[in-house]
């Protein structure tokens, strides 16, 4: 008996894996297209006026020549269905934002369509411009401006402030966040909290039925079982029928069930690779997901 149940539990866990392997290719095709760097403000959305593009440019250049770190705007319309943070995390490697030995480097992303925003940072930056600096700058300087419209007034604000804190000035940031507390509330993706809610439900299903009824039902015969108004067999039939768990209802109505569960086998001077114009690449390339996101 016990034979058949670690042997249904492998057929299911082999089913499991093959059914997160798909999920993984799957979602691996809603990657969507990444940019080319075309400068050190990418606005792809056209959410950025001509006057503050122009600023920003010039902005971001000078502190770029004065000690090296990098910042860099992108706006695109849509995400196509990925998370903001492996886009962005993306995109940034894509790039390879920063300077080489110095990963220096900051993104700064706007998806438009999606009303999401995040600062990605490299692994040489985390320490200076840390989680905290970000979360206060999406929620103080750019989610109030573009829930007003104002889409170039709130990322010109932010990579004001991205540039003082790099500088060596968070204090008066920091102060800013404390006299004007942000809603720290980050509503869960529908489509994530669905993803997670089927998956755990499958896996913890599926080991309950494996497991719990030669545990806590009443045996028939031998690999049968009969738990909560269900009749469950285990193993191989003497006539090479079909193998692993399945059960049936017992219910006035007459439904009946014989599914279960079962698998089948299946199958500056930096340089960059990225094509880019206007004379400006990246070298350094490194980000580990430090920063945040934010939402409008």
């Amino acid at each position: 008996m016990m034979r058949s149940i670690i042997s249904s539990s492998k057929r299911f866990a082999a089913g499991a894996l093959v059914a997160l392997a798909v999920l993984i290719v799957g979602f691996a095709a809603l990657a969507a297209e990444l940019p080319a760097l075309t400068g050190r403000v990418v606005d792809d959305a056209g959410i950025i006026d001509p006057v503050t593009k122009a600023a920003l440019i010039q902005k971001l250049a000078d502190f770029e020549t004065k000690g090296s770190d990098q910042i860099v705007v992108a706006t695109i319309n849509s995400l196509d269905g990925e998370e903001i943070e492996p886009y962005a995390n993306r995109l940034f490697r894509f790039w390879k934002l920063g300077q080489t030995g110095e990963n220096n480097g900051v993104l700064l992303l706007v998806a438009k369509n999606d009303r999401k925003m995040r600062i990605e940072v490299g692994y040489g930056l985390e320490g200076t411009l840390t989680d905290l600096h970000t979360k206060l700058i999406i929620e103080n300087d750019m989610v109030p401006a573009f829930r007003a419209g104002d889409f170039s007034g709130g990322i010109s604000k932010a990579v004001d402030d991205m540039v003082m804190v790099l500088e060596g000035n968070p204090e008066e940031l920091e102060a800013r966040g404390k006299r004007n507390p942000a809603d720290n509330s980050t509503p869960i993706d529908p489509i994530v909290a669905i993803f997670l809610i089927l998956w755990a439900t499958m896996f913890i299903g599926g080991m309950a039925m494996a497991f719990l009824p030669p545990i806590f039902g009443t045996k028939l015969s031998p690999g049968v079982y009969k738990w909560l108004g269900m009749t469950f067999r285990y193993g191989q039939g003497p006539s090479g029928s079909s193998s692993g768990s399945s059960w049936t209802t017992s219910s006035s109505s007459g439904w009946s069930s014989g599914s279960g569960w079962s698998s089948g086998s299946s199958g500056s001077s930096w340089s960059s690779g990225s094509s880019s114009g206007g004379g400006f690449s990246g070298g350094g390339g490194s980000s580990g997901g430090g920063g945040s996101s934010g939402s409008w």
